[in-house]
């Protein structure tokens, strides 16, 4: 005597493709959800003074180091210096070894967080080595800056 079977073929393949379906939009969401608290916005000078980040929340900053702005510490690894964008300008503050090619007038990106008192605290500097590598919020800016120098 056998036991019939209670779903058919069809059915099972059915149940087995919904379970298939949610198992894969799991993922993704899980994903995504993972992604989102490893997030590091991109902010230029201008946009932190319009929306500063909240204190200790990681992003990026971009711009161009000011001329004249960089000063060492006495303890000869710390360095601040003013990131700027065509309309703002914001204080930085970063230990330890800074790339080859950062310079004064040149561009960065600085990854850290706001601190209390509205300085960015940078945890990781990088320097702009070509023209192609400037975010395209900056690229207008570079563009004058050339033609700046062009005309001295």
């Amino acid at each position: 005597m056998t036991i019939a079977n209670p779903l058919k073929a069809k059915h099972q393949r059915l149940i087995l493709l919904v379970i298939a379906l949610v198992v894969l939009i799991g993922a993704g969401l899980l994903a995504a959800w993972a992604l989102r608290s490893q997030a590091s916005y991109f902010y230029l000078p201008a946009d932190i003074q319009a929306d500063p980040p909240e204190v200790g929340v990681a992003v990026r900053l971009g711009g161009m180091v000011q001329q004249g702005s960089l000063r060492t510490a006495a303890d000869g690894v710390t360095i601040d210096f003013v990131v700027e964008d065509d309309k703002a300008r914001t204080p930085v503050r970063f230990s330890g070894i800074t790339p080859a090619l950062f310079v004064e007038g040149s561009g960065v990106v600085a990854e850290g967080r706001m601190v209390e008192g509205g300085v960015f605290v940078a945890d990781n500097l990088l320097a702009k080595h070509d023209e192609k590598y400037v975010p395209r919020e900056m690229a207008d800016m570079t563009k004058a800056r050339e033609a700046v120098a062009q005309k001295r």
